[in-house]
């Protein structure tokens, strides 16, 4: 293991710990709250297409996100990971079209749109254990969002990029790699933080 993978490792244990130590109650509470702020970013509330992720344990919740997003009308893509980590994505129906797989994930029930279906996104909903000033996120290094992200790039595709945090996991650095795309906004249930400036609106 390279100094960069002991001290990302170092890092999302001390994060996942940190975690591990709140109730459901917590994360329930937060995540209302995270629904609320991040539908303040108009990058969501405002695409056409979101993709996100069905949160698990102790992650900060989506839930009430997803519930929110597609109320709105906005259609929202939930990945389903694939056997070689790499993820198709399907559309979500609400709750209970959710199904169990492995490792304890949700995921949608109905058809597999193939894994480019995310490059079709206006916003990408990332998972993420902390981000730094410069908008750098730590992943839980499983590396399926790595591909998520390369074939976004090498599709010419420029959605939004959004994390989900607790107030305590913005850092004052996360160590980076070359590759690693800065996220443009992380929502913490006090707020909204900015990394890059919104996009010219088009109302």
């Amino acid at each position: 293991m390279g100094e960069l993978d002991a001290s990302k490792h170092v890092l999302r244990d001390s994060i996942l710990a940190v975690r591990a130590r709140l109730t459901a109650r917590d994360a329930e509470e937060t995540a209302a709250v995270l629904a609320e702020r991040a539908l303040e970013l108009p990058e969501l509330s405002e695409a056409r297409t979101v993709a996100a992720y069905v949160s698990v344990g102790r992650e900060p919740g989506t839930k009430p996100l997803l519930e929110a997003l597609r109320a709105q009308g906005v259609r929202v893509l939930l990945p389903v990971l694939l056997p070689d980590n790499d993820l198709d994505w399907g559309v979500y129906e609400g709750e209970d079209r959710l199904v169990r797989a492995g490792r304890g994930l949700l995921e949608p029930d109905g058809p597999r749109l193939g894994p480019e279906a995310v490059t079709e996104a206006d916003a990408v909903l990332l998972p993420g254990l902390a981000v730094d000033g410069t908008g750098i996120r730590l992943g839980r290094g499983g590396g399926s969002y790595d591909r998520v992200l390369a074939r976004i790039g090498a599709a010419g595709a420029r959605p939004a990029l959004a994390v989900l945090l607790y107030d305590a996991e913005l850092l004052g650095s996360v160590p980076a790699e070359p590759h690693d795309l800065p996220v443009a906004a992380a929502v913490t249930p006090s707020a909204v933080h900015r990394f890059t400036a919104p996009p010219p609106h088009h109302g």
